[in-house]
């Protein structure tokens, strides 16, 4: 019986342990363990290198005496400030046509950076809350977009994880602070409307909808019991999860619209359901906050995607795997 060549290309510095998930999935569902590559050999710079053999993609990291040629790619676990740096190695796998959901750079900088998120929003008609996109603003330019939103608002990076550099703006020294904050770090921010997703016990909340293809794998409800903090597990929020029949079917549309529209075959979705339900922001690589339970709601799907993706000849050249990470 011919087993697929599996590589899982991850960020081993990701504090997030996706990856182990992954090749447990993987392991599972082929009986082999994945080959593990640091995704950092093949970032721009990076020593890795993709050559062509017998029409099929070749990829060697020297130094870790890796070289194989792989049948499917999981590039998964990439810290969202260390993406644009694998557009290349992206575009290298699309051209050899590598079976990988990993998409290609557009889409993943569509996703990452939260602003051209806000412009496809816009573009595709997906509901969102009104949100302005501002570059180191004067106080008044702040302050008219601040008024202009109701002041009551959140704060939030073009690039950023976790809900990390997050704030709930309702006051103008909360707006100068956040200014500055953002002016400090050089980036560009983002200022939203309020969705007002606080339930009757007084917790604000929304969810997280695991996307694949058309249709939804999973989901979860997070609860937060500070309502200035975001809805993050890493933020504190406890995650209640969904089954799939279990979400509202308004919320599992927005879900599959949403990562249409940014162009994702596969993706973590942030929505809430007050306001008619809007979308908060699409994710990547969706981190699995319950293991055991993620791994086989979400990560078998997702690897066995890529295997029904892949159709294996009835022989295949002999791979040349030499070894390991």
């Amino acid at each position: 019986m011919y087993r697929p060549c599996i590589a899982l290309i991850a960020d081993p510095t990701s504090p997030e342990g996706c990856r182990e998930y992954l090749a447990d999935a993987v392991e599972l569902l082929t009986g082999v363990p994945p080959v593990r590559v640091d995704s950092r050999h093949f970032a721009t710079g990076g020593t890795g290198r993709g050559v062509l053999d017998g029409g099929r993609l070749r990829l060697q990291v020297p130094e870790e005496r890796l070289d194989f040629v792989p049948d499917v790619v999981l590039l998964y676990e990439i810290p969202p400030h260390r993406r644009s740096a694998l557009a290349g190695f992206q575009l290298l796998l699309e051209r050899h046509d590598v079976v990988t959901l990993a998409a290609g750079p557009d889409a993943w900088r569509t996703a990452t950076e939260k602003n051209l998120t806000v412009e496809r929003f816009l573009r595709d008609g997906v509901p969102q809350m009104e949100t302005a996109v501002l570059s180191r603003p004067t106080a008044r330019e702040a302050a008219e977009v601040f008024d202009r939103l109701g002041r009551d608002t959140w704060a939030r990076p073009v690039v950023g994880t976790g809900g990390n550099d997050t704030f709930h703006v309702t006051t103008p020294a909360q707006l100068a602070d956040a200014a500055v904050y953002y002016a400090e770090r050089g980036t560009d921010w983002l200022l939203s409307r309020d969705a007002g997703n606080i339930t009757a016990e007084g917790l604000r909340h929304q969810f997280r909808v695991f996307v694949l293809g058309d249709r939804v794998v999973h989901a979860r409800e997070h609860l937060q019991p500070a309502t200035d903090t975001p809805c993050n597990t890493c933020q504190g929020a406890t995650a209640v999860h969904l089954t799939p029949a279990q979400l509202p079917p308004r919320l599992a549309e927005l879900a599959v619209a949403a990562t249409a529209s940014v162009g994702l075959p596969f993706a973590g979705v942030d929505l809430a359901a007050e306001n008619g339900g809007v979308v908060f922001e699409v994710n990547v690589q969706p981190a699995f906050v319950d293991g055991e339970l993620e791994m086989r709601a979400v990560a078998v799907p997702y690897v066995q995607a890529h295997l029904d993706a892949f159709a294996p000849a009835a022989v295949r050249p002999h791979r040349g795997l030499t070894a390991s990470a």
